[in-house]
């Protein structure tokens, strides 16, 4: 399933997004941690020029090493909305994506998926339309509450709505290291997903997929407002 066409308006994203939730996977655990590929996306924005450069980096998952990359540059055809920001970002992430050799295996997101306002954040929306498994790993907490975890590597606490539902968790990837705020996307359990996260962050607080797509993206853009 595809839905990338660009919405004209606020109501018409919220429509959208309402659609596209209802195909989200939520009752397979996902690829084992360490197996498989790994693709980490991320996006940089050149505001004056309504610019946004994706990057796809494909890790081997037991290795951590790169096995694929690919970039794409586009206009910005969507304005920033709080709860919409995957349409701002998704057409191009999946140009890098398309762009990619590999088989992605599955999507870390540098941001939410269930741990959103309507439970559809951006690793949610590349789930779908990609039909991978997917995963947010966000650097804060959005609009959720959660108690500290535990000061060690590996402790983690429920990242929780107003409602009470667990969205995500709170995980210290690093002893001593302000958490990560991990979520599901598509076809992977909260466990596998944590779990995930810490095989991919074995040396920095952040996992490895992000720091590589953060770096791509980011030259990527550079390159493309080099003139």
């Amino acid at each position: 399933m595809r839905v990338t066409r660009t919405p004209v308006d606020e109501a018409e994203a919220r429509a959208i997004q309402d659609e596209l939730r209802g195909h989200v996977v939520l009752d397979e655990a996902g690829p084992p941690p360490g197996t498989g590929l790994v693709t980490g996306v991320d996006v940089a924005y050149d505001d004056e020029r309504d610019l946004v450069a994706a990057a796809a980096v494909v890790l081997d998952a037991a290795g951590l090493t790169v096995v694929d990359r690919a970039t794409a540059v586009g206009r910005v055809t969507f304005p920033y909305v709080p709860g919409l920001l995957a349409f701002r970002e998704a057409p191009t992430v999946l140009a890098a994506l398309d762009a990619l050799d590999s088989d992605p295996g599955l999507l870390v997101c540098d941001g939410y998926g269930r741990a959103h306002p309507r439970r559809f954040g951006l690793a949610a929306h590349l789930g779908v339309v990609t039909g991978l498994p997917a995963i947010g790993v966000a650097k804060n907490p959005f609009m959720f509450s959660y108690e500290q975890p535990g000061s060690r590597r590996g402790d983690f606490s429920p990242l929780v709505a107003e409602d009470g539902e667990e969205v995500g968790r709170a995980v210290r990837t690093r002893d001593g290291v302000k958490p990560v705020f991990v979520s599901v996307g598509h076809r992977v359990d909260l466990d596998t997903a944590c779990a995930h996260t810490l095989r991919l962050a074995r040396e920095h607080r952040l996992p490895e997929t992000t720091r590589r797509a953060d770096a791509l993206c980011r030259r990527a853009l550079r390159e493309a407002t080099a003139n």
